[in-house]
C-alpha cells in the first residue's frame, strides 16, 4: 500500500539555506551511506571515505564559524542533519557528533592563534577527531581521572590511559583531558594532541553488541611530548571544558537517537503495511495500530525536545538541564522504539535479513555514551533540588 509508505520527515527549518542542507545531507545518505550500511556494520568496517565525503562537502563543522571552514549553522540545523545520517547509519551520525565533540574545546575555548594553525584541517580538511576523557576506572566519576600532563620544558608529558574511546585508532587528533595539578576537577587541563605524536598507540578495538562500524578502544599515552601551544584554555580549565562540551554533545546523542528510533518505525509501518494475516494487513489490526501510534508520538516528543534544548542554546541561553532531559528521552524512546519494531516484525525482526534487529542493537548504546541515564538524572535533579547532600 504505497499511499501508507513512511516519508521523509516534514522538519521545520529557519532558512532556505537550511532547507538546501537537509536536502544535499539526505541525497548522500540514500547514494552513499545507505546501500552498503547493513554490510559494512556486519563487516566491522569503517567508512572513511564517507567522513572525507561529508568533510568535502562542509559537513564535519557545521555549528563553528565559516572563518575556521564551519558551516555557521545554529545547532536547531546542525542536529537535524545528525538526524538525518543516523537515520541511515548510526556509525555516521554518531561519528560526526563525536567529531564536533572532539573539535569543540579548541573552537570554543582555544586561542586566536590556535584555531588559525588547527582549525580549517579540523573542520574541512579532512581530519577526524576523538574526545578523551573516560579512563578504565573513571567513567561516570570523570573528575577522578587518572592520565597525568607534566611539564618539562616548553611543553608537557602525557602519560596514561583513556578508555571507551570513539574513533580510538583512527582519529587524526584527539581532544585530551589529563591531570596537571590537584586531585579532583581543578586539576585537569586540556591538550590537543595529534594522532601521530610518538608514544601514542590504540589497543584493538571493542567487540560490541551494535555499532561494530565505529571503532571503540583504548588509547595510551606513554611519555606522549607536546609543546604548551597544545594546550586548550587555562592550566586546570580542562573539566570545566569537558563539560561544557559533553552538554551541546549530548544534544548530538539525543538526535541521532531520534534518528535511530524514526528509522525503525518507519521499518514497522512500512512492514506492518505489507505483511498480510487473516486476510489483511496486520496494520489493520488496533493493537498493532496503536503501538504504531505510541512509538511515533514518543519520536516527535524526543524531536521536540531537542530542538528546544538546541534553540536555548542558539539563543546563549542556559541549556544544561534541557540537554540532560533531552539526551535521557531521546535515548530511552529509541530503545522502545526499536524493540517495539523488532515486535512488530515478529520472527522476521529478529533475523538480520531486516535492519530492525540491528537498531535494537544500536540503540541500546545510546543509553550509556556521553553519560549514562542515570547520569542524566542526577544532572536534571541537581538544577531542580540543588546538589545532592547539602
Amino acid at each position: 500500500m504505497p499511499d501508507r509508505a513512511p516519508q521523509p520527515v516534514d522538519r521545520q527549518l529557519p532558512t532556505d539555506e537550511a532547507r538546501d542542507l537537509i536536502s544535499l545531507v539526505r541525497d548522500i545518505a540514500q547514494r552513499e551511506i545507505a546501500p552498503k550500511a547493513a554490510e559494512e556494520e556486519d563487516a566491522g568496517r569503517f567508512p572513511r571515505e564517507v567522513f572525507t565525503l561529508l568533510s568535502e562537502s562542509g559537513l564535519l563543522g557545521l555549528p563553528y564559524d565559516s572563518e575556521y571552514g564551519g558551516g555557521d549553522q545554529p545547532y536547531e540545523v546542525y542536529l537535524q542533519v545528525l538526524e538525518e545520517l543516523a537515520a541511515v547509519r548510526l556509525t555516521v551520525g554518531l561519528g560526526v557528533s563525536v567529531h564536533t565533540l572532539a573539535s569543540y574545546a579548541l573552537a570554543t575555548y582555544g586561542s586566536k592563534q590556535q584555531q588559525v594553525e588547527h582549525l580549517p584541517a579540523m573542520l574541512g580538511g579532512g581530519l577526524l577527531g576523538a574526545y578523551c576523557l573516560s579512563e578504565p576506572a573513571s567513567g561516570s566519576d570523570a573528575a577522578s581521572l587518572r592520565t597525568k600532563a607534566v611539564r618539562d620544558g616548553e611543553g608537557w608529558v602525557i602519560t596514561g590511559t583513556k578508555a571507551w574511546i570513539t574513533h580510538g585508532g583512527i582519529a587524526d587528533f584527539y581532544t585530551v583531558m589529563a591531570r596537571t595539578g590537584e586531585d579532583g576537577p581543578r586539576g585537569i587541563s586540556a591538550f590537543l594532541v595529534p594522532a601521530d605524536a610518538a608514544g601514542l598507540s590504540a589497543a584493538a578495538p571493542e567487540k560490541k553488541m551494535g555499532m561494530k562500524g565505529s571503532p571503540t578502544a583504548q588509547v595510551h599515552f606513554d611519555g606522549v611530548r607536546v609543546g604548551d601551544e597544545r594546550r586548550i584554555g587555562e592550566e586546570g580549565q580542562g573539566f570545566a571544558i569537558a563539560l561544557s562540551a559533553l552538554d551541546s554533545g549530548r544534544l548530538g546523542i539525543a538526535a541521532c537517537a531520534i534518528g535511530v528510533a524514526q528509522a525503525a518505525l518507519d521499518e514497522a509501518v512500512t512492514y506492518a503495511t505489507e505483511r498480510r494475516q487473516f486476510g489483511k494487513p496486520i496494520a489493520d489490526f488496533q493493537g498493532l495500530r496503536f503501538m504504531l501510534a505510541d512509538m511515533a508520538t514518543q519520536i516527535e516528543a524526543g524531536r521536540a525536545l531537542y530542538l528546544a534544548a538546541a534553540r536555548l542554546r542558539d539563543a546563549g541561553r542556559p541549556f544544561a538541564k534541557q540537554a540532560a532531559m533531552a539526551k535521557l528521552h531521546c535515548t530511552d524512546t529509541a530503545m522502545k522504539v526499536t524493540t517495539d519494531a523488532v515486535q512488530v516484525l515478529g520472527g522476521y525482526g529478529y533475523t538480520a535479513d531486516f535492519p530492525a534487529e540491528r537498531y535494537m542493537r544500536e540503540a541500546k548504546v545510546l543509553q550509556i555514551v556521553e553519560g549514562t541515564n542515570q547520569i542524566q538524572r542526577m544532572v536534571i535533579a541537581r538544577h531542580l533540588a540543588g546538589p545532592e547532600g547539602r
